[in-house]
């Protein structure tokens, strides 16, 4: 994702709580530092990603991630799709 945030200001989030704006923003950063190739590296990400997801009480509905992905699509940069696309695959089970 690129390093600022203006997909969060895009008007189609509105009725997003903030709160789960700020998580995707903070996962999205981190996932910058996963080699998504290496299974070992990814599950240490994504088991860390649950924990702080229940501690901090966030969860999304399947309707919320499917308008965040459609958003963040639009401002992302083509090489990051396809991490976005494993990255979302986990939001269906959150």
């Amino acid at each position: 994702m690129e390093a600022d945030n203006r997909w969060m200001s895009d008007p189609a989030l509105k009725g997003i709580d903030k709160s789960k704006l700020t998580f995707l923003e903070k996962l999205f950063i981190q996932s910058q530092k996963v080699n998504f190739a290496d299974k070992k590296e990814m599950m240490s990400f994504m088991l860390t990603l649950t924990k702080f997801s229940k501690e901090n009480n966030i969860s999304f509905e399947k309707n919320e991630v499917e308008l965040i992905y459609s958003v963040i699509q639009k401002y992302a940069d083509p090489e990051e799709l396809p991490k976005m696309q494993q990255l979302s695959s986990y939001f269906r089970f959150l």
